[in-house]
């Protein structure tokens, strides 16, 4: 850190016991420090005050000097890498790998295995400058450049309002019960509404139900998977991942490369998912969000602390700091390696079992996928199923893919809100005024009117003739964060903690990746992610 950046004296804290009055006696009356205060407290004749230290970072506020919290332990299971599960393991993981495997083989999983790898290693990134700072990802790239945080804003809305995952689960539903499925997704949106509103903690309670249902999604696959699958459907899955290199003709055509290209893009979190984490970090209590209040349902609204106008930094010169941040390091790697790696890849494979095993029970099923019809290839895959063992498979199938549509829209619904709310709190004018737990509430109560109108007057999936708009721009986008990470990471963090070159080289490849297959699918076929 530079010495023109923070002063010599150790930083004022409420929780640092080199806060306290430097007198032999405490002061009557006198309150202990609060972390936006600029200023000495309890000063004493013949002691020099000692005085608030700060990290400049770009043009806005600078990050006052705060202790990090010490890490917990590295194995762990629960964390806010739930939430990137639940909304990374859907129609990518259940649909179009599976899809792709019967067309292709097995073998054209390699590019699963890269997408989730790179992924992985996004989500390491992200949660770098979000644990340093307390901040999400959209205040550091308003740091960086304003700009920057407002296409992320706009994208937002014009990405995620339209409620196509909860209408996939809602029609796996009425699969299996009869009832309407615009019936269920309304039910669905208002419960969630309700139960995000009574919440005293948002945080806590989306991290229990969303672990619970996870759960239940890894071991429900995985069971049927083994009843259904035999060991070489197993094995052929698992060593595809290695055909590095393996690119049939047809996957190059028109028809087929942009659906490589979306599946690429959806092999886990896709479009702003990875930049909401860094809003669960924070409330997750992850580094530096300790400092920062949480998110609490609007009846619980009132009871919410001040928000800071800006995150903090910790000493990163002082090495019993920086011991600590490597714990939080571990912390994060196993988050990213082990649960988000570990628990899509094994939903995939499972769902990739059960796609080869439909196929041996129903050869048509490959064909029915060909013809691009989604609800018949779902349908062909479930009766498949049943064929393949016992009737009650196919409706198991169909209650995973319910689930799914569940998570997704549990996990969508509270991400969009938070990351909506808080770019709006920190940079525009006047939102202040309200809490950031209020503005919570009216994204998420806008976002389910909305889609409950959509529901009722129109297409699920959002107008026909933007879906290719918006299926660039949730692509476009993973490019752009990646850009974003290098520049925030390279830029605002204190040198000490910035990504090393095998970091910085990995993120740079992603961005290319994903922009590069975009603009080539774009100006090659004249398609985009389908």
């Amino acid at each position: 850190m530079d010495s023109s950046d923070v002063n010599a004296n150790r930083p004022l804290s409420r929780d640092d016991p080199a806060a306290a009055h430097t007198a032999p006696a405490p002061i009557p009356a006198q309150r202990p420090p609060h972390p936006d205060e600029t200023g000495p407290v309890g000063d004493t004749a013949g002691a020099a005050p000692p005085k608030e230290r700060f990290w400049k970072a770009g043009r806005l506020e600078p990050m006052p000097i705060r202790s990090l919290p010490k890490a917990p332990p590295s194995i762990h299971i629960l964390g806010p890498t739930v939430f990137l599960v639940a909304l990374g393991v859907g129609m990518g993981e259940s649909y179009m790998w599976p899809r792709l495997v019967l067309i292709f083989g097995p073998e054209i999983r390699w590019l699963f295995l890269i997408g989730v790898s790179l992924q992985a290693v996004v989500m390491l990134e992200m949660s770098r400058y979000a644990m340093a700072t307390g901040e999400s990802i959209f205040f550091g790239a308003a740091r960086v450049f304003k700009p920057l945080m407002w296409f992320f804003f706009v994208t937002a809305i014009l990405v995620y309002v339209w409620p196509g995952h909860l209408s996939a689960g809602a029609s796996a539903f009425e699969r299996v019960t009869g009832i309407p499925w615009q019936a269920t997704a309304i039910a669905g949106m208002l419960l969630v509404g309700v139960v995000f509103t009574l919440a005293k903690v948002v945080y806590n309670l989306l991290e229990s139900v969303l672990s619970i249902c996870i759960g239940l999604l890894v071991v429900g696959t995985s069971v049927v998977a083994a009843l259904v699958g035999s060991f070489g459907d197993l094995s052929s899955t698992v060593t595809g991942m290695f055909a590095f290199g393996y690119m049939p003709e047809e996957a190059l055509s028109p028809a087929w490369f942009p659906v490589i290209v979306g599946s690429i893009a959806f092999a886990g979190p896709s479009g702003m998912q990875q930049m909401w984490y860094t809003l669960h970090l924070r409330d997750k209590g992850a580094g530096m969000g300790s400092h920062i209040p949480r998110i609490r349902g609007l009846r619980h609204a009132e009871e919410q602390e001040s928000m800071p106008s800006r995150g903090y930094m910790f000493d990163t010169d002082d090495p019993a700091e920086m011991h600590k941040w490597k714990g939080w390091r571990r912390w994060v790697t196993f988050d990213a390696f082990v649960l988000f790696w570990g628990i899509t890849m094994l939903v995939t494979i499972s769902f990739t079992v059960l796609a080869q095993a439909s196929a041996r029970y129903d050869p048509g099923v490959a064909e029915v996928i060909r013809g691009g019809e989604r609800d018949a290839a779902l349908d062909a895959m479930a009766a498949s199923f049943s064929a393949a063992g016992s009737p009650v498979f196919g409706t198991v199938f169909f209650c995973f893919i319910a689930l799914i549509g569940l998570n997704a829209t549990l996990g969508l619904f509270d991400s969009f809100s938070r990351g909506q709310a808080d770019m709006t709190y920190f940079f525009v004018p006047g939102a202040k005024r309200f809490s950031i737990s209020k503005l919570y509430a009216f994204f998420l109560w806008g976002l389910i009117a909305f889609g409950i109108g959509v529901l009722l007057f129109g297409p699920a999936d959002g107008p026909a003739a933007i879906l290719d708009i918006l299926a660039f721009l949730s692509t476009f986008a993973m490019g752009a964060y990646c850009v974003v990470l290098l520049l925030v990471n390279n830029i605002t963090l204190p040198k000490p903690i910035r990504p090393g070159i095998v970091s910085n080289a990995v993120i740079a490849f992603a961005a290319v990746f994903y922009l590069g297959a975009l603009f080539y699918s774009l100006f090659a076929y004249g398609v985009v992610v389908n």
